[in-house]
């Protein structure tokens, strides 16, 4: 994954945040967002956990355009503390945990292109301000961001990032959660992803496994492609408890004496929910080595 410069871009504060420029946007900017959200909005009822659509809803993100980030940090400091700041990419580790640990959630502002409306690796505006932001209007989830902010400095300190950006991925974006009998999705790097939606609770393809901080922190995790393993938690509640009861110091140490763990592993201490066929990852694989 890229990593950004050491010092702001020009026109970007210190603390790299930049104007979000809401009138530049162009007419068919503005469309492609009304056209992915749509989509979303059709698809994710029955699929997504209940507080991502009534964060959609506080923050009535149904509008038409691109959300003015102004007027949502308006509705988001009303509900839960929390404002949209706006980026001009990627930041340094240590000023996006400071962000987060203060409430404030970092988004960039472009807009991907209609030949890129399924993938790009950059998050933009959708993947950052439908994936990311309805959830922070839900109290605890909320509160979840901020301690994982506050952990992330600690970690900085301790030289345990790359540990902890583990548990942001397979949580913030790419987590899925038990609903009732059945699983629901939270992870933003899902939720703002047609193809992926459909993939992670349906296809027979990834494992999906209980959650576990310490098997998460293992894991490794892939950028490319779509996830050969989903961790499970049981509720944010839950999620919010493991964060804050944990001390990680002598966690991180414990783990550098352990392996880290391929992205499809199975443990037998693992509490399965579905044992992935891993069929995906093998046909692509197949597709790369082909001559």
């Amino acid at each position: 994954m890229a990593q950004p410069a050491s010092s702001p871009p020009e026109g970007a504060a210190a603390d790299w945040t930049i104007s979000q420029d809401w009138s530049a946007y162009t007419a068919a900017e503005h469309a492609l967002w009304d056209r992915l959200f749509a989509r979303q909005a059709a698809l994710l009822p029955g699929r997504v956990a209940p507080q991502f659509l009534e964060g959609l809803d506080i923050l009535r993100m149904d509008r038409p355009g691109i959300p003015d980030f102004g007027r949502l940090s308006e509705r988001l400091m009303q509900r839960t503390g929390w404002q949209v700041v706006a980026v001009p990419g990627l930041v340094p580790d240590r000023l996006f945990f400071e962000h987060l640990a203060n409430r404030r959630f970092v988004a960039g502002r472009f807009i991907r292109r209609p030949d890129q409306i399924d993938y790009l690796q950059e998050p933009d505006v959708f993947h950052d301000v439908f994936g990311h932001v309805p959830l922070l209007a839900d109290p605890v989830f909320a509160d979840y961001m901020q301690a994982y902010g506050q952990g992330g400095l600690r970690a900085d300190a301790l030289g345990a990032i790359d540990r902890l950006a583990r548990l942001y991925w397979y949580t913030v974006e790419f987590g899925l959660v038990r609903d009732g009998g059945g699983l629901k999705l939270y992870g933003a790097g899902i939720v703002s992803s047609h193809a992926e939606s459909l993939f992670a609770l349906e296809d027979p393809s990834p494992n999906r496994i209980g959650f576990d901080l310490r098997r998460v922190m293992r894991t490794r995790y892939r950028i490319d492609d779509y996830q050969q393993t989903y961790f499970v938690i049981d509720s944010f509640d839950d999620l919010l408890r493991a964060t804050v009861e944990t001390d990680f110091a002598p966690l991180y140490a414990a783990l550098e004496q352990r392996s880290d763990l391929d992205i499809d592993t199975v443990l037998p201490t693992d509490r399965i929910i579905t044992r992935g066929t891993q069929a995906h990852a093998r046909s692509r694989k197949e597709e790369e080595d082909r001559p």
